[in-house]
């Protein structure tokens, strides 16, 4: 627990600084006096003064501010007026606020770079094992299959494949592209589809997984229905109710179909066949059907992995032109998801709020620094793209004011931006609080 808060609070502390030091850094090479720059929210906790600008940490670790000098907010004497941000022109305005959400970026770059010249490992889209009558089987996948391009989009890695799979199931529409055993197209059913969210559920749904799971048992916890029939590590399966084995997939699907109910399994143990009685646990499914579960695991097929496992060293010319490339797709892919929530083809229980983030930061500085570093990148790319919607008191609401005054020529009314500050609070808490229920109910059900 302490590694997270940790893990969360370096990550959040090292993101907020470099938003609001865009901010501030434009902020002074445009003319604008700034009066405060804050880590945090409430009563500092510390604070100096260095070149007329009060620098502060305060307790509440949710974000920060630049606080200029506005006339909007406090008596301007007269001599400083010209430094005040409100009496800048309207390019100057919007490029201050832009400065924030654009650092973000940039440290995004900055960290993807530092990890290509390090060195990268990553695992192929490679197709290890696919549930029996999933939309990936009804597709045509079969295991031992690797995937080039989802939907004509390429795809490197893993993680890639998930993206891309996600904007497909938002599409209801998945082509395949096969590199490996033969270049070939596969096409998942559109009925297959229908009933799939775009979210992890769905994806899990897909039927696709990178492991290889092999018909041999690796684990059997002591308390379950497996052990209480004689299941033992190294127990290689062979039939069950005297049909033989295709695989763990067909295995785990069986069990999963019999809750409760009794099965033959032959196993064969140090050489000699067995036959064993098992009768699986009977667990509540996602869907409120019931599943069978014998609390075993089987062993994984390490040649496979080893195949689809990967590595790059890039020079810093080559680092820089991958990491630009690679914070461009993910900002854009999270902008387009934004856009599939708010036009309802995506399910927004794919918003996560900061108990998520704080255990996905805790997670990926207990896998490493490569891990540690790509979950800052990619958080520091989904705060400038949060910030940079059109959603008053964000930047990108101040941008569409200033936005609307270049066209107009003057300013947008007092009155309206209040209203718009209102609503935009609204909705920022609404998506806040609905982002922190999806947190609590994800730790809830495991």
């Amino acid at each position: 627990m302490l590694s997270t808060i940790l893990a969360f609070a370096v990550a959040i502390g090292v993101l907020v600084t470099f938003h609001e030091f865009g901010h501030y850094w434009v902020a002074r090479r445009c003319g604008v006096k700034v009066l405060r720059f804050s880590i945090g929210f409430g009563r500092p906790l510390f604070s100096a003064r260095w070149r007329g600008t009060e620098w502060s940490i305060s307790p509440i670790p949710l974000g920060g501010y630049v606080k200029m000098l506005d006339e909007r907010e406090m008596d301007v004497p007269a001599h400083e007026r010209h430094l005040a941000f409100n009496a800048q022109p309207v390019s100057r305005r919007m490029a201050i606020v832009a400065a924030g959400p654009l650092a973000n970026l940039l440290l995004a770059v900055l960290l993807y770079m530092a990890l290509f010249m390090s060195g990268v490992n990553w695992i192929k889209p490679g197709v290890g094992s696919v549930q029996p009558g999933s939309p990936a089987a009804q597709a045509g996948l079969r295991g031992g299959e690797v995937i080039a391009a989802v939907n004509g989009e390429a795809v490197e890695s893993w993680q890639d494949l998930r993206l891309a799979l996600m904007e497909g199931l938002a599409d209801r529409a998945i082509t395949l592209t096969l590199s490996q055993p033969t270049t070939q197209q596969l096409t998942v059913p559109p009925a297959a589809l229908a009933e799939l969210e775009a979210d992890n559920h769905g994806l899990a749904r897909l039927g696709l997984s990178p492991a290889r799971p092999l018909a041999e048992i690796a684990m059997v916890d002591a308390n379950g229905a497996g052990a209480r029939g004689g299941l033992q590590v190294g127990d290689r399966l062979l039939a069950l109710d005297g049909q033989p084995l295709r695989g763990w997939e067909d295995f785990s699907r069986q069990v999963r179909q019999h809750p409760g109910q009794p099965l033959m399994l032959t196993v064969s143990r140090h050489g000699r066949e067995l036959t064993l009685r098992l009768t699986p646990d009977s667990l509540a499914g996602p869907d409120g059907q019931r599943l069978g579960r014998l609390n075993v695991a089987p062993r994984q097929d390490e040649a496979w992995m080893n195949s689809l496992r990967m590595s790059r060293q890039d020079d810093p010319i080559s680092a820089l032109a991958h990491a630009v490339e690679k914070t461009w797709d993910t900002a854009w892919s999270s902008f387009s998801m934004i856009g599939r929530m708010v036009l309802g083809q995506l399910s927004m229980d794919n918003l996560s709020g900061p108990l998520m983030i704080a255990d996905y930061a805790g997670q990926s500085a207990r896998q490493g620094t490569q891990s540690y570093l790509e979950f800052m990148a990619l958080i520091s790319i989904s705060l400038a793209v949060l910030n940079l919607l059109p959603i008053p008191v964000l930047d990108g609401g101040h941008l569409m004011y200033y936005t609307v005054e270049l066209l107009r020529g003057r300013p947008v009314s007092e009155r309206t931006m209040a209203l718009g500050q209102r609503i935009g609070l609204a909705a920022l808490l609404g998506l806040m609080t609905f982002a922190l229920f999806n947190d609590i109910q994800r730790l809830v059900t495991g």
